[in-house]
C-alpha cells in the first residue's frame, strides 16, 4: 500500500481480555500488541517507521507526517 500522500495515523484501543493493540491504519498488518497502551503504540510505532524507511530507501515512498490518537479504553 502506497503511503505518499497521507500521514501516517496509530489508533489504540484495549481488548476485552486487557492487552493494549495499536494499528498504523495506512500499512497493513503493521500492530503491535502490550501490557499498556504507550507500549502498544511505541513498538507499533517503530516497525511502521522501519517498513516506511525501507520503502525511503527503495523509492517506493515519500515522506510522511505522522498522527498518534488517544487510545480506546474497552
Amino acid at each position: 500500500s502506497d503511503v505518499c500522500s497521507s500521514d501516517l495515523t496509530l489508533e489504540c484501543e484495549q481488548e476485552i481480555v486487557g492487552r493494549w493493540l495499536a494499528e498504523a491504519s495506512q500499512l497493513p498488518g503493521i500492530v503491535a500488541y502490550g501490557c499498556s497502551s504507550a507500549d502498544a503504540i511505541s513498538t507499533d510505532e517503530a516497525v511502521a517507521l522501519r517498513v516506511i524507511a525501507i520503502r525511503l530507501e527503495h523509492g517506493e515512498a515519500e515522506p510522511i507526517g505522522t498522527q498518534f490518537l488517544p487510545p480506546l479504553p474497552a
